[in-house]
């Protein structure tokens, strides 16, 4: 099959979500990156006001990679903002927050994912909608401007009670109506909530825009039971263009998993039976 498109997911900060492979020293984590052959690099990061932009760029452009998309969710694990919040001044600060993050985005050419942030259904799953759907209007004009992409990500229920599945999100995405908000398909969170991931994917068409990859246990794809070759077989059937993000939990390593990531996924050949349902 085509040459897949490899990207690492790295945390500015320390971070106390566990999915994910390098933290910290995130410079190193980016030569790291590069001198394992990804392509590009995802970026979690908490507050871009916090950050040093220059340092960033210089360490990205040194290491040759792209940046494949702007992560959003330490903003409501360790500051609490949620776009669908009770409080008014929460989803403010969080929509300010989110605005900072497209506009960190835009700086490499990234998406911005809105996965956690997004909350949890308060009173009645309709408030919510609405609450999420006029923060998804703005969000899409703040993305607009700078011709970037809003990636809406679907969480397994142990993590949130709203948007579990691909289908959920596709209703929201049409509810919004704007070109700039797309799909993140994560195979970690399909294992949990779709009847078929083969299925979700298809179901996503054009709208997808990124994808995670994970195995079965969250560990590096060939650590649990997923079929990566049908998913990548597929991923080629609908001529998808994006990145194969690895958001994966460090082990047995941080060098290990993002190795083992890229001997994996470059190892899958075309030639598995595609219809076939997982």
């Amino acid at each position: 099959m085509a040459a897949v498109k490899l990207a690492l997911v790295i945390s500015i900060d320390e971070t106390s979500f566990d999915a994910v492979a390098v933290r910290g020293r995130w410079d190193q984590g980016v030569r790291m990156a590069a001198s394992l052959g990804y392509d590009a690099v995802e970026l979690a990061v908490r507050d871009p006001a916090t950050i040093d932009h220059k340092a960033l760029h210089s360490v990205i452009r040194d290491s040759g990679l792209a940046v494949a998309a702007v992560g959003t969710g330490q903003a409501y694990l360790k500051d609490g903002l949620s776009l669908t919040s009770d409080d008014a001044g929460i989803r403010a600060l969080a929509s300010e927050r989110i605005a900072a993050h497209t506009h960190l985005a835009s700086e490499f050419g990234a998406s911005t994912i809105v996965g956690l942030i997004r909350g949890r259904v308060t009173h009645d799953r309709s408030t919510t909608d609405a609450r999420f759907t006029e923060a998804l209007h703005h969000l899409s004009v703040v993305v607009g401007s700078n011709g970037g992409q809003v990636l809406i990500e679907p969480i397994n229920r142990y993590e949130t009670d709203y948007l579990n599945t691909v289908g959920e999100v596709l209703e929201i995405i049409e509810r919004v109506g704007s070109s700039s908000i797309q799909v993140l398909a994560d195979t970690f969170h399909m294992n949990i909530e779709e009847r078929s991931l083969e299925g979700a994917l298809r179901s996503c068409g054009h709208r997808l825009g990124h994808v995670h990859v994970a195995d079965s246990n969250r560990q590096a794809p060939g650590f649990g039971h997923l079929n990566f070759a049908r998913i990548l077989a597929v991923l080629e059937e609908m001529d998808y263009q994006g990145y194969l993000s690895a958001e994966i939990l460090p082990a047995p390593d941080p060098e290990s998993a993002a190795r083992q990531t890229v001997a994996h996924l470059t190892s899958m050949r075309v030639g598995v039976n595609t219809e076939e349902e997982m």
